[in-house]
């Protein structure tokens, strides 16, 4: 044990001061030229996101949010100019189709007495009706309003969406939360520009006028709702199965045709024509123009950033 205390150990202190003095002298003499670089500056580069061209389902299918609505009340235009002289319904009251409402007296052009019958158009409940006994009258003058008890389902259609709806079904389908099992929604349309909702009171059926591009179906008479509930629309713009399919981001254009840009051997891309069919918002059918398994640029050149996609290029490494 004097031994190890006497030699060896004073020996291996002397070799690891040694080899720390060592170390020193490399850093402070020879240090590595590499380790030099500033790291203010990138030592990456930057890399355009690619994808290969693959094989997918495109299920078109357009959800929008909207609103149940009262359908807007009918108006009842007199038919004769004359007097009424007989008044057979109350405002409030429920009227069948072609019931008699009043009956108007008025003169022909030869002088002679006329009669007219104003009859209800549709089936509903007087919202309005303060004609009276007595009362002249003008043809094409609305006397009462009659609201229907059936209701519409209305939403908002982003005009981008028209694109992804080109060929537009005969009906949508509708869910109401806490409301009844989702149904089918008959009659669809959609129309630009100042529009009739009728998102009056319940029976009242009162239009409210909204713009923009709205999506517009019947509720079936058997299915119970009230005016102003919240409901999603889906319309089914088509199911493309086994096809291939890029991301939206990488095709400039979107209707029909488009350009993606298609990266070769070297690395290097290039434009290329495609034929475009279904697109579900995030990808795109292609029908002509690419391969499965071609790689492509994930986001057209010099496209505005995504945030939520990392942008079009992205910063592979940064010094520092």
């Amino acid at each position: 044990m004097s031994v190890a205390r006497k030699w060896v150990f004073p020996i291996l202190r002397l070799v690891v001061f040694a080899a720390i003095a060592v170390a020193l002298v490399k850093l402070a003499f020879f240090a590595d030229p590499a380790g030099e670089e500033s790291p203010a500056f990138p030592t990456g580069q930057i890399v355009e996101p690619q994808v290969p061209v693959a094989i997918g389902t495109i299920r078109n299918d357009v959800v929008l949010d909207g609103t149940v609505n009262a359908d807007a009340a009918a108006g009842v235009q007199a038919t004769l100019t004359g007097e009424v002289r007989k008044v057979s319904v109350a405002q409030g009251q429920w009227v069948d189709a072609g019931a008699e409402m009043m009956q108007i007296r008025g003169l022909a052009d030869d002088g002679t007495t006329r009669w007219s019958i104003v009859k209800a158009p549709i089936s509903g409940t007087l919202s309005e009706f303060d004609t009276l006994v007595g009362e002249a009258t003008s043809v094409g003058e609305v006397v009462a309003r009659i609201a229907p008890p059936t209701f519409n389902v209305t939403a908002t259609l982003d005009p981008a969406d028209r694109y992804r709806l080109l060929t537009l079904p005969a009906d949508a389908q509708i869910t109401i939360a806490g409301g009844p099992a989702p149904f089918t929604c008959t009659g669809l349309t959609i129309t630009t520009g100042s529009t009739s909702s009728g998102s009056g009171g319940e029976g009242e059926g009162a239009g409210a006028g909204t713009s923009g591009t709205t999506a517009r179906c019947a509720v079936p008479a058997d299915v119970t709702v009230f005016a102003g509930l919240v409901a999603n629309m889906t319309i089914a713009g088509g199911l493309a199965e086994n096809v291939l399919v890029v991301p939206t981001t990488a095709v400039e254009g979107g209707s029909g045709t488009g350009v993606v840009y298609v990266v070769g051997d070297d690395g290097a891309s290039e434009p290329r024509d495609v034929t475009l069919g279904l697109s579900d918002g995030v990808d795109v059918e292609v029908l002509t123009g690419l391969e499965e398994g071609e790689v492509i640029l994930q986001f057209v050149p010099g496209a505005p950033a995504d945030p939520g996609m990392g942008g079009p290029g992205v910063i592979m490494g940064y010094g520092g």
